[in-house]
C-alpha cells in the first residue's frame, strides 16, 4: 500500500489541550501538502482555520470532546457554530453514560439532533469503543445507522484504549451500508494504518502518520 493511499483517507489531527495557533497552521499546511482527507482541530480554531486553508482542504472539528457528557443542547450549539464558521465535518462524542444506562432513545435523539444541525456536512460519531461491551458496540452500530450519521468512529484517543482491528471488523459487520468507519487513536505506524484499513476503516484519524513521511521513515509515496 502506497503512502498516498493512506494520506488520502487521513484526518490529520491536532487535538492536544495546549495546541497553539502556530501548531494549528502547521498541521493545516501538512494536511494540504500531503493531500489528507481533512484536518481535524479544536472548534475554537475553526473560523481561523477555515479562512487560513482557503478551501484547499476540509476542516473537521470535534464536538462534546472528549468526554461526551455535555448536554445535547450544548453539543447542538457547538455544531451550529462550527457549521456557521465553515467547517465541513464534525466528530461528536456520544453520551457514554446514557448508553450504559440503557437510554438508547436519548443517545439516538442526540445524534439525530446533531446531524440535523450539520445539514449536508459529514457527521462522525465517536463511541469510545474501549469503554463498551461487545453488545454496546453492536447497539451503537444500529443506533448510528438509524440516526443517519455518516461514520462510526472508534475512539477519542483520550481514554483508556485506542482503535483496534477487532473493533473495526465488528463495526464493519454490523453497520448499515451507508455508514463508514473511522479508526482513530494510537495509529502511529503505516502498519497500524494498513491493518485498520484492511479491517474495514475508510477514514483514519492520526497526528503521527504524516510525521513518518517528514522523517523519511516511509517509502513509496
Amino acid at each position: 500500500m502506497l503512502f498516498k493511499e493512506i494520506t488520502s483517507v487521513l484526518d490529520h489531527t491536532l487535538l492536544k489541550v495546549d495546541s497553539t495557533w502556530d501548531q494549528i497552521k502547521e498541521t493545516c499546511d501538512e494536511a494540504i501538502k500531503y493531500q489528507a482527507a481533512s484536518v481535524c482541530i479544536p472548534p475554537a480554531y475553526a473560523a481561523e482555520a477555515v479562512k487560513y486553508v482557503e478551501g484547499k482542504i476540509p476542516v473537521c472539528v470535534v464536538v462534546g470532546f472528549p468526554n461526551g457528557y455535555s448536554t445535547t443542547a450544548a453539543k447542538v450549539a457547538e455544531t451550529r457554530e462550527a457549521i456557521a464558521n465553515g467547517v465541513s465535518e464534525v466528530d461528536m462524542v456520544i453520551n457514554i453514560g446514557f448508553l450504559k444506562s440503557g437510554r438508547y432513545d436519548a443517545v439516538a435523539d442526540e445524534i439525530k439532533a446533531i446531524k440535523e444541525a450539520c445539514g449536508n456536512k459529514i457527521l462522525k460519531v465517536i463511541v469510545e469503543a474501549c469503554l463498551l461491551t461487545e453488545e454496546e458496540k453492536i447497539r451503537m452500530c444500529q443506533i448510528i445507522t438509524e440516526a443517519g450519521a455518516d461514520y462510526i468512529k472508534t475512539s477519542t484517543g483520550f481514554s483508556t484504549g485506542n482503535a483496534t482491528t477487532e473493533d473495526v471488523a465488528l463495526f464493519a459487520k454490523h453497520i448499515g451500508p451507508d455508514v463508514k468507519i473511522k479508526a482513530a487513536g494510537g495509529i502511529r505506524s503505516l502498519e497500524d494504518a494498513r491493518k485498520l484499513m484492511d479491517s474495514g476503516a475508510s477514514r483514519l484519524g492520526s497526528s503521527s502518520i504524516i510525521g513518518l513521511l517528514k522523517n523519511n521513515e516511509a517509502t513509496g509515496y
